[in-house]
């Protein structure tokens, strides 16, 4: 069963600690299936139970997974894998177009609202005890969710998209349970669930989002949450229209017990407005990052949900961090009352690098995504022989392995850094690649 590989160990944390240590150094390989708890319990001479609490321990930590009568096997993508492995490295002279980061030249100057921050700390020094939140930045937080059709609710605040999504699924779920996600879709959220012990349901994305179809048939299936991009969804650049939230929200009407965790990571460097779906379910949260539009090392995200989500999450933030530091809020602040960004520009700035890119490939025929956000997304026929291909002729793409489940092969284009006179170039490279992976000027997509 396991090859030559023998697990070793007395305690279920020892027991623990070898298999995942033979799954990170390839010994134990991915799908590969484990001994039954008594077989491998007699193998080492313990209690079955001490096996069933070290496979417990694995579960939860994302390296095995449990499929009833059929036993626990080694996940296809343990999370000692993490997606961001998957990368490609651009050598010197090789152009990097993987990285999914901002355009630093349209990201705001820090220093002034660095420094105001700093010179208010130095007035008033934000002290144990006080409000995890800034007042200011959650009366500005919440006058935007209101505006843009989000339910009243509290405002907290997290290091991030990522770091609010984990302390909302923390809030509600345990492992084992699933939860649906797009496919393509974010790769740190694809690592992140599994982390947490559990499991992918791959919902199909197109231009307009979530497919209505493959939310039911998710949800139908048992998954207990759902995340959303509403905009600049990574990797595709899909955005949620009016029309697809109307039917959304007719699907999770029925299914109110759902947690529905929208991710408006886009907010500040896209034109389209939201269509939030929050309301419809009983647990619900809204989560708006400015690292897009501000900088990744700000490291901020506000976000509002129903009365016992947000409780869950503001308490268990008080007993690990405490709070997202005051200082960085108030620049935020700072920045949001200066106007620091002109969002009607930088979303006209990335509309016009993507749309060049994708009008270019058309001119090949080769047909790529990208309504919305850094990011373009090519259907591929081969994916490694693309990326190989284009890294041959000086351009390192994101393989789309790191943003997929089942969905087809891609990869992933970020214009932020395309100049004008870059887009021809890259196209022209990008339909070479896919012409000698699957014939000449055939269309996919």
């Amino acid at each position: 069963m396991l090859g030559e590989y023998r697990i070793s160990g007395r305690r279920a944390a020892d027991i623990a600690a070898d298999i995942e240590r033979a799954v990170g150094g390839g010994d134990l390989s991915p799908g590969q299936v484990l001994p039954p708890l008594r077989e491998l319990a007699a193998d080492l001479g313990v209690n079955p139970n001490t096996v069933a609490a070290a496979y417990r321990t694995l579960r939860e930590r994302g390296v095995i997974e449990t499929a009833g009568r059929r036993g626990s096997r080694v996940r296809q993508r343990p999370v000692s894998t993490a997606r961001e492995a998957i990368r490609v490295e651009a050598p010197p002279g090789v152009r990097d177009v993987s990285t999914g980061n901002p355009d630093p030249a349209l990201l705001p100057a820090l220093a002034p609202a660095m420094t105001a921050a700093a010179l208010e700390g130095d007035r008033r020094p934000v002290l144990y005890g006080e409000e995890a939140v800034e007042p200011r930045l959650a009366e500005l937080a919440r006058a935007a969710f209101t505006a843009d059709g989000v339910p009243p609710g509290p405002v907290a605040v997290a290091s991030g998209s990522l770091d609010a999504i984990e302390r909302i699924l923390a809030a509600h779920l345990r492992p084992g349970d699933a939860v649906a996600v797009e496919d393509p879709g974010w790769g740190s959220l694809l690592d992140l669930v599994p982390a947490l012990g559990l499991r992918l349901v791959p919902v199909a994305v197109d231009d307009e989002g979530p497919e209505p179809g493959a939310v039911e048939r998710a949800l139908s299936e048992g998954a207990r949450a759902l995340v959303v991009t509403d905009r600049a969804q990574n990797p595709t650049g899909a955005v949620l229209g009016e029309g697809r939230a109307r039917e959304l929200r007719e699907v999770l009407g029925r299914f109110p017990h759902t947690l529905l965790i929208e991710d408006d990571h886009g907010h500040g460097i896209v034109g389209p407005p939201p269509h939030p779906l929050a309301g419809v379910t009983e647990r619900w949260a809204f989560v708006r990052s400015t690292a897009k539009a501000y900088g990744p090392d700000l490291r901020i995200a506000v976000l509002t949900g129903d009365e016992v989500t947000l409780d869950r999450v503001r308490g268990r933030q008080r007993l690990g961090p405490g709070w997202v530091s005051r200082l960085s809020q108030r620049a935020v602040v700072r920045l949001w009352t200066d106007g620091a960004v002109d969002t009607a520009a930088v979303a006209a700035a990335y509309d016009g690098r993507r749309d060049a890119l994708i009008g270019a490939l058309a001119g090949y025929g080769v047909v790529a995504r990208g309504r919305s956000g850094l990011n373009v997304w090519v259907p591929v026929p081969d994916e490694t022989g693309a990326v190989a291909r284009l890294l041959h002729a000086g351009w390192a793409v994101a393989p789309g392995a790191r943003f997929r489940l089942s969905a087809p092969a891609g990869v992933r284009v970020t214009v932020s850094g395309l100049e004008r006179a870059d887009t021809g170039e890259l196209a022209r490279a990008i339909a070479g690649a896919v012409r000698e992976g699957g014939g000449p000027r055939r269309r996919y997509g």
